[in-house]
């Protein structure tokens, strides 16, 4: 004979309760005991600078190098065809100022070597200032 009655198990339980009491607290202390600094930024003292009046420019050289790898010299109408023919006009152009700069509107189609011939030849002028001229706008035509 079995007198035990069947006891019906509870399934356990979490209470969830307490612990977000103490999570809570916990978050509270952290909260009140953590110092708040406010970190320095890095320090940088830039100089200052005032527009300055634009000096003296240079001489300037314009040289045109075509797509056909011909070289035209200060507007001129009779295009150069040589690295020596140029170099002798570059120097006789610059007249011994060191000061002069040879600009170079060289085509976009120019060959390299065009362009290498015309920095070959002021070289062998004794020039030494060498700038190379771009649109602002490359979609913009050509003028």
């Amino acid at each position: 004979m079995n007198f035990r009655r069947t006891l019906r198990r509870d399934e356990p339980e979490i209470n969830f309760i307490p612990l977000i009491d103490v999570l809570l607290v916990i978050l509270i202390f952290l909260m009140v005991s953590t110092t708040y600094q406010k970190f320095t930024e890095l320090k940088v003292d830039l100089p200052g600078a005032s527009p300055e009046q634009p000096g003296k420019r240079p001489p300037e050289i314009l040289i045109a190098v075509s797509a056909q790898g011909r070289y035209l010299l200060e507007g001129a109408t009779t295009p150069l065809s040589g690295t020596a023919d140029l170099s002798a006009e570059l120097r006789r152009l610059a007249a011994g100022n060191r000061e002069t700069v040879l600009v170079i509107h060289a085509d976009a189609g120019a060959r390299h070597q065009s362009v290498i011939g015309v920095l070959d030849a002021a070289r062998q002028a004794g020039l030494e200032r060498v700038s190379f001229a771009a649109r602002s706008d490359p979609a913009a035509p050509a003028r």
